[in-house]
């Protein structure tokens, strides 16, 4: 499960993957229907990775109850936010991440994590990572070069933070050509 490349963006609806960086921001490409949009440097983006779920000890990373949540439900989707009540969500969330803080984690934050699940489900987002036997099959394909397939290689693409907006620093000045 690698949600690095996964944002939310104000005023979209739904989860966006970042596909390319432009001059002024970057390409993203919504996960449920595969639209690409412009991204500019003036929106406000929130990387799925920067986020983390309160709990009553140390916060935990929104990927790591990601994780938690995929093999509480053996890999299929979760509970249906929009259909279920604050209580089902309540519930719902206690059993994926017990120690969550009931105070500072609202019902709209819960509703919004079960959404956020559904749709990293469908995209084919949430799987095992299986590097372990990723690796011994690479070294089973690297003794037959007949069969062995040049490799692609994937760099991570990085999400422009905004640029800060330009302050005047002359305040106070008078333009009246009297000195």
């Amino acid at each position: 499960m690698d949600i690095s490349e996964i944002v939310s963006i104000t005023g979209q609806s739904g989860l966006f993957k970042v596909i390319s960086q432009t001059k002024n921001g970057f390409i993203a490409e919504s996960l449920t229907d595969k639209r690409r949009i412009p991204v500019y440097a003036t929106q406000k983006v929130i990387a799925l990775e920067n986020i983390s779920i309160f709990t009553t000890g140390d916060d935990q990373p929104l990927e790591d109850v990601l994780k938690k949540a995929f093999e509480l439900y053996k890999g299929a989707k979760s509970l249906d936010a929009a259909k279920a009540s604050n209580d089902e969500l309540k519930k719902e969330m206690e059993k994926v991440l017990p120690e969550y803080d009931k105070e500072r984690v609202y019902v709209s934050d819960i509703k919004k994590f079960f959404q956020w699940y559904n749709m990293l489900h469908d995209a084919g987002q949430l799987t095992k990572e299986k590097k372990a036997d990723e690796k011994h099959i690479d070294v089973a394909h690297a003794h037959d070069k007949a069969t062995q397939k040049p490799v692609a290689t994937v760099t991570k693409q990085h999400i422009p933070k905004p640029a800060a907006p330009k302050v005047s620093t002359t305040t106070g000045v008078r333009k009246s050509g009297t000195a």
